[in-house]
């Protein structure tokens, strides 16, 4: 995988999926555009990718509930590099709720981070890719795929970004942009912790992956990272409108 000369902005780089995601890009010579909330974690993962590849990433600290914030995006990518050849729509949130007791509020929440921000950054970036011939990842889950409880808001907004992948890269192939999704599993990041779960059920969580995933565990971040790069490499050319799970077969199973 070879990405040198090649632009890539990840949202949700300051952490994760998307800063593991970062450094990955930089070992394969990528120049980055890194978008986050948190500045001093984004300068963190900043330190790592130039740490690979000697090249200094562009920071840009917006909110992508804002829609104001995420218009300037591709403009501030343009004016430092010129141009623009891979997308990753990583950032995302998750809460809990059923709907017995979800609110309107955390569906807005959720629908606004996960969706929402996903279409308008894509939709202002399209006409940069189709110039460069780039591609579209998104980061959707596994649930996506498949129904679980307890989280239903960010269930329907991954299905949703599963949808939207499909649909863009139909519309987008004739013109030689493809797009494509990564669909994880349970991937030990902070994510389950920033959506409110303690230090106690998070240890019981991660334990039961033993169960609930086919090869008896949960991801890692670097599993998930490799599955981005490769579909955004020349590697996969062949390959658009891909819902790929990255789950350890737990879009496989069937509860016995």
């Amino acid at each position: 995988m070879d990405f040198k000369g090649k632009v890539v902005i990840i949202t949700g780089a300051s952490s994760g999926i998307g800063a593991a995601t970062a450094v990955k890009f930089a070992k394969f010579g990528a120049k980055l555009a890194l978008v986050g909330r948190n500045v001093e974690n984004l300068k963190e993962t900043a330190a790592k990718c130039e740490n690979e590849n000697s090249l200094t990433p562009l920071l840009i600290n917006v909110n992508l509930a804002d829609e104001s914030a995420v218009s300037n995006i591709i403009s501030e990518v343009l004016g430092r590099y010129g141009q623009l050849d891979v997308l990753v729509n990583n950032a995302g949130i998750i809460e809990n709720g059923t709907i017995e007791n979800t609110s309107l509020d955390q569906f807005d929440r959720i629908m606004d981070t996960n969706v929402r921000s996903v279409y308008q950054l894509t939709m202002l970036a399209v006409p940069e890719l189709i110039k460069t011939k780039g591609n579209i990842i998104n980061t959707s889950s596994v649930c996506g795929l498949r129904a679980f409880p307890n989280v239903l808001a960010y269930n329907i907004s991954k299905s949703a970004i599963d949808q939207f992948t499909r649909c863009v890269a139909l519309e987008l192939a004739p013109k030689g942009v493809r797009c494509n999704s990564v669909n994880p599993g349970v991937i030990v990041t902070n994510l389950h912790k920033s959506g409110g779960m303690n230090d106690e059920a998070y240890e019981k969580f991660l334990e039961h992956c033993k169960i609930t995933h086919a090869l008896g565990r949960a991801g890692d971040v670097e599993e998930v990272a490799n599955a981005i790069c490769f579909l955004a490499s020349d590697l996969a050319t062949f390959t658009t409108g891909m819902n790929m799970p990255v789950d350890g077969g737990r879009h496989a199973m069937c509860p016995r």
